[in-house]
């Protein structure tokens, strides 16, 4: 059987050894601090970048892969004898990645199948997961884009900011810019759009009650079948906690399959304390 392989970007925030260890190759985005540059998840650990964050005086920037990085990644994955690729990626409205994949693919040595997710993080974690699914369950690559892409139409995110400020700084605000708490302890509650940009979804006082929102959307959405969660936290581990126990709390029929920080370039613009969910049905 020919062998089909599967490119992602870091910001699914999966990590390197995670994806090393199911057979995925993850083309790295980087994060810019002054004149420094490291790769998302290899250069820095989420654990190193929000301490360098809250260090940092000047907020960083971040930049996508070239063509020419997807180019190397495609031609590598040819030559170990891969008759076909899907490449699955963050949401081509907030970044140029998806583009700089699409370039690299016209020219690549075997077809490339490129998958915008319209989603980040975890929730575009949880579509390299069903990418990778249909691989093992013997899908061929138009069988893997098809799992791959009705997952991310099937996916919803909702995430809660500790403060707007790394979001509206770095210019990815949307919608949600008219946001900016004025009153003390207001926390957005944020989501994605089907276009793949972020909206607001409720403005709540109170991180305990936007937690409760985000939990009863979840619990709404599961009780017509069981969803997949994946829960988000900017190195907070103790509000991913909180989390789960509002989804307990609300009702929520769904099965939990992981738990992970949000990696450099996505906290580039979430910052520290973020905490979220990501969920699709299980039975799509």
């Amino acid at each position: 059987m020919a062998r089909i392989g599967i490119v992602c970007d870091s910001t699914c925030d999966l990590g390197p050894e995670w994806l090393s260890a199911h057979d995925v190759e993850m083309v790295p985005l980087k994060v810019l601090f002054g004149e420094e540059s490291f790769l998302d998840w290899i250069d820095l650990t989420p654990e190193q970048f929000y301490a360098k964050l809250t260090a940092s005086k000047a907020l960083p920037k971040t930049s996508q892969p070239s063509p020419a990085d997807f180019a190397a990644v495609y031609a590598r994955l040819a030559e170990a004898g891969c008759s076909e690729i899907v490449s699955v990626h963050l949401t081509s409205a907030l970044s140029g990645t998806f583009e700089s994949a699409t370039l690299a693919a016209a020219d690549a040595p075997v077809p490339v199948r490129i998958v915008d997710t319209k989603l980040v993080s975890q929730a575009a974690g949880l579509v390299v997961k069903a990418a990778i699914r249909a691989r093992e369950a013997g899908g061929d690559a138009a069988a893997i884009e098809a799992a791959a892409r009705t997952t991310a139409e099937a996916s919803s995110l909702f995430f809660i900011l500790d403060t707007l400020e790394f979001l509206v700084k770095g210019g990815r605000a949307g919608k949600a810019s008219g946001l900016a708490a004025s009153v003390l302890n207001i926390k957005p509650v944020l989501t994605f759009t089907d276009e793949g940009t972020i909206e607001p979804f409720k403005k709540v006082k109170g991180l305990k009650k936007a937690m409760a929102e985000v939990a009863a959307r979840v619990a709404a959405d599961s009780a017509s079948g069981r969803v997949r969660v994946g829960v988000l936290h900017g190195c907070a581990p103790e509000l991913a906690e909180e989390m789960r126990a509002a989804l307990d709390e609300a009702g929520a029929d769904y099965e939990l399959d992981s738990v992970g920080s949000v990696g450099a370039v996505i906290g580039t613009y979430a910052g520290p304390g973020a905490v979220g969910v990501a969920y699709h049905p299980i039975e799509l």
